[in-house]
């Protein structure tokens, strides 16, 4: 598959990526959301360098990532003891 090359800005400093054509868009909404939280964190904190505002971002998505994993993995042991209930009362009745 052919990649696109793509540049984008975290944090003041050019990245230059090649990415499939599908990924050029979530790479760069990334990149904004990724920007937005920056400058949030920046006007709220006091910081060194961007290198803390980097560090609090990703602190912050991987905590989100974490949490959504967990809800997952919630949903998915609440859909399989429901689905192993129905298939009990399924061959309950053959």
């Amino acid at each position: 598959m052919e990649e696109l090359a793509t540049t984008v800005t975290i944090a003041d400093r050019p990245y230059h990526l090649r990415v499939a054509p599908e990924n050029v868009e979530i790479i760069r909404k990334a990149a904004k959301l990724i920007n937005a939280l920056i400058n949030d964190y920046s006007l709220k904190y006091d910081y060194q360098d961007k290198q803390d505002l980097l560090a609090m971002v990703a602190l912050s998505y991987t905590t989100n990532a974490l949490n959504s994993e967990a809800q997952l993995s919630s949903i998915d042991k609440k859909i399989i003891d429901k689905l192993t209930t129905i298939d009990k009362v399924l061959e309950d009745r053959i």
